[in-house]
C-alpha cells in the first residue's frame, strides 16, 4: 500500500495577478528540472494546501499548486465577479505561461477533474497527460444526485439538517435557495448557509465518517468560498453546455491518463468514471474498493501514487 510522501516545502511561492480583480496564489515544489504537474483542487472553492504537493515523488515531478479565482489564498476572497469556468481554463494557460513550462501532467478530482478536462479539451497541445480523481462532469444529472434525489438517500440524516435550513417554499430549488442567501448583505445569514451547505458535502465525502474532515469544510473561511462558488457555478450549470465534456472527449482521447474513482463515491457516482473511460480510451480506469470521493481514503492514495509512478514511467522523456 502506497502513502503519501513525506511533507514538502514550496521553494517558490507567486501571487499572480490573472485580471484586475483577481489575483491566484501559485506555488512550486519538488524537482525545478522535473516532470511538471499541476495539481487542479476540487470545489469550485476548495484549495490546495500541504497535501497537494505528497501525491508524486518530488525527485521526478515539478509540483505546481494553486489556488482557484476567490478561494484558498487567492484574493479577493469569495469573489463571484469575472469568476466562470472559461476565465478559470484561461488562469491554468496563464499559470503554465508564466512558469515556463511547455507541456505539463495535470492532476484533478472532483471539479478539479472537470476543470482539467475542460483545460485539456481547449489546450490539448500542452497536456502530456491526466490523472483523474472522482470523476464530475458538471451535467444536470450530476447537479440532481447531490443537491435533490440522490446522495440524500445513503445520507437521510445529514439531508435533513441540509434540507431544514431552507423554508418548505423554497425547498423545489435547493441550489437557488441557498444561492440567493450566499450573495445577500446578511452577515449572519450569508455564513449560516455557507456551514450548512459545506456540512451536507463534507458529510458524504468519505466512506467512514470524519469528524476533522467535516470540522475542515465547516471552518468560515473554507465554508465561505466552497458554499459561495459552489452555488455561484451550479446555478449556471457550471458555464458549460449540458454533456459538454463527453462531447468533445474526441479532443484529447488519444492523451494517456488514469482514472480513479472510490465504489463508494456519494458526492460523484461511480457510473460518472464509466462514462468518461468509454470516451477516452487512452486512459486506464481504477475503481478503488472501500472508498468514497475524498482523495485522502488510504486506497485511493495508493492509486493516485501508483498513477504518478506509472505516468513519469511512461513519458520517458523525464524518466
Amino acid at each position: 500500500m502506497q502513502i503519501l510522501c513525506p511533507e514538502l516545502k514550496p521553494y517558490k511561492r507567486h501571487q499572480l495577478k490573472v485580471s484586475a480583480t483577481h489575483q491566484l496564489y501559485v506555488d512550486e515544489a519538488g524537482n525545478v528540472d522535473g516532470l511538471p504537474i499541476v495539481f487542479v483542487h476540487g470545489g469550485p472553492g476548495g484549495a490546495c494546501d500541504a497535501s497537494s504537493r505528497r501525491f508524486y515523488d518530488p525527485a521526478v515531478y515539478r509540483i505546481i499548486t494553486f489556488d482557484q479565482r476567490g478561494c484558498g489564498r487567492s484574493t479577493p476572497h469569495g469573489e463571484l465577479e469575472n469568476n466562470t469556468t472559461e476565465e478559470l481554463i484561461a488562469d491554468i494557460e496563464v499559470i503554465r505561461e508564466f512558469l515556463d513550462v511547455d507541456k505539463w501532467v495535470l492532476f484533478g478530482g472532483s471539479w478539479g477533474s472537470t476543470l482539467s478536462l475542460l483545460y485539456a479539451q481547449a489546450f490539448p497541445d500542452r497536456v502530456l497527460a491526466l490523472i483523474l480523481r472522482g470523476i464530475f462532469l458538471c451535467r444536470q444529472c450530476d447537479l440532481d444526485w447531490l443537491y435533490t434525489d440522490g446522495a440524500r438517500r445513503v445520507f437521510p440524516d445529514s439531508w435533513d439538517a441540509f434540507v431544514n435550513h431552507i423554508p418548505n417554499a423554497e425547498r423545489g430549488d435547493l441550489i437557488k435557495a441557498y444561492y440567493e442567501r450566499l450573495i445577500g448583505h446578511d452577515e449572519l445569514a450569508r455564513m449560516a448557509a455557507a456551514k450548512h451547505w459545506s456540512a451536507w458535502e463534507g458529510s458524504c465525502s468519505k466512506l467512514r465518517p470524519s469528524p476533522e474532515a467535516l470540522a475542515s469544510f465547516t471552518k468560515a473561511h473554507n465554508a465561505l468560498a466552497l458554499a459561495r462558488l459552489e452555488a455561484h457555478y451550479f446555478m449556471n450549470k457550471g458555464f458549460i453546455d449540458e454533456n459538454h465534456i463527453l462531447e468533445n472527449m474526441h479532443l484529447i482521447r488519444h492523451i494517456p491518463g488514469r482514472i480513479v474513482h472510490g465504489r463508494y463515491d456519494m458526492v460523484c457516482p461511480v457510473e460518472n468514471a464509466l462514462a468518461l473511460h468509454k470516451q477516452w480510451p487512452a486512459a486506464e480506469l481504477h475503481i478503488v474498493r472501500e472508498s468514497g470521493h475524498s482523495a485522502s481514503e488510504p486506497g485511493t492514495v495508493d492509486a493516485l501514487i501508483r498513477a504518478t509512478k506509472d505516468i513519469a514511467k511512461k513519458l520517458e522523456t523525464f524518466g
